[in-house]
């Protein structure tokens, strides 16, 4: 195992889980319109919602995949700015940072 096994397992375990919630958003999505239109118009705010859901889902997804990329590399709690070490803490709160908290935005 990896010095960052934890932080390698919680990764896999939100991956599942956004992975699944990203699934059931993508079939609402995809579901059958009610013809009523009033139930269309509350049909059409609750789609908004989910694809906002979807949208930030899939970003995390990314940034997750990204993270587990870097593990397997073992290029994983290095910056990908200034080269240095990423701090534990940093990791342990963001796991999927790819920058120091100096290089940060």
């Amino acid at each position: 195992m990896t010095q960052y096994a934890d932080i390698q397992k919680d990764l896999e375990a939100r991956l599942e889980i956004l992975l699944k919630r990203t699934t059931k958003v993508e079939k609402s999505l995809r579901r059958e319109r009610d013809h009523d239109s009033q139930e269309r118009a509350q049909e059409a705010e609750n789609d908004e919602v989910l694809e906002r859901l979807d949208e930030g889902g899939l970003k995390e997804i990314d940034a997750i995949e990204g993270a587990l990329n870097r593990i397997k590399a073992g290029t994983y709690g290095i910056c990908a700015s200034c080269r240095e070490p990423i701090a534990v803490g940093r990791l342990e709160a963001l796991p999927f940072a790819r920058t120091c908290i100096d290089c940060a935005d």
